[in-house]
């Protein structure tokens, strides 16, 4: 790895985590078309190259969120309950069926994009306190399970998909954003290491680019402290748009990739 790819890679690595560690996003589903894109990490390295960057980048957030006393209680274990045998069932598909990039596109792009428009209207115009019914701890469980699998197959974090569902459905920013987090960190490292070892069976490119991964990863550790540093001077309406801004603007990008 050239000097320059791991400098570039520091730098999108911190811009992007400090603009999505505030709402609980790892930033993962960001850097992944750029890791393919500019920095040229081949498929399917890139998905454990991703989570890579969440297992570096994952501490710094999480440091400051304990800080501050936000960090466990039950959400964080029925999420965690469910993303890691998810991430590990991904992991194999991944490897052994080869799911193409145009599905995960359009599958990111169909939940997303009104998913972020929904949190939008939701924002602006609040419905009445007894329509904000969050899901059951079963629900969560479930929901958590499918992102694990879907993390498990593109190395995305959990909690750009998580964070406006549960978001949405009327659980507070400040409660999901270390909770989402820290299923997304304990998740990558179950990933990371299913992918590790699935490279010893497996033939092509399933290792992760471990310089380039360390690299974006160093640079989200310290974005994603910042980011969580900043989130609690933001009000609760910011924090929601921000998380529907971004949301719709993920859906947007692969959206756009797709039709191309």
């Amino acid at each position: 790895m050239e000097w320059s790819t791991g400098l570039l890679g520091f730098a999108a690595g911190l811009l992007i985590s400090v603009t999505t560690a505030p709402v609980g996003v790892s930033g993962a589903v960001f850097l992944l078309p750029i890791q393919v894109s500019v920095l040229g990490v081949p498929s399917p390295a890139v998905t454990p190259t991703n989570l890579l960057y969440n297992v570096m980048a994952g501490p710094g957030a999480l440091l400051r969120y304990r800080r501050a006393g936000r960090l466990g209680g039950p959400l964080t274990r029925l999420l965690v309950a469910g993303t890691v045998p998810g991430v590990v069932m991904g992991a194999v598909i991944r490897v052994f069926a080869v799911p193409g990039p145009r599905i995960f596109r359009l599958l990111v792009a169909a939940l997303l994009l009104p998913l972020g428009l929904w949190l939008w209207l939701r924002t602006v115009r609040p419905a009445s306190p007894g329509t904000h019914d969050q899901p059951s701890p079963r629900a969560t469980t479930s929901l958590a399970l499918a992102v694990g699998v879907l993390g498990g197959i593109y190395g995305i974090g959990g909690g750009s998909l998580l964070g406006p569902i549960l978001v949405g459905r009327g659980a507070p920013v400040a409660l999901v954003a270390p909770a989402a987090l820290a299923s997304t960190f304990v998740t990558s490292i179950v990933g990371a290491a299913t992918y590790a070892l699935l490279s010893l069976a497996a033939t092509g490119d399933v290792a992760p680019d471990w310089l380039l991964g360390l690299s974006c990863g160093a640079g989200g550790l310290l974005g994603g402290y910042l980011g969580a540093r900043l989130q609690p001077h933001l009000p609760e309406t910011a924090l929601r748009l921000l998380l529907g801004t971004l949301a719709t603007s993920v859906g947007a990008l692969y959206a756009g990739q797709t039709l191309r």
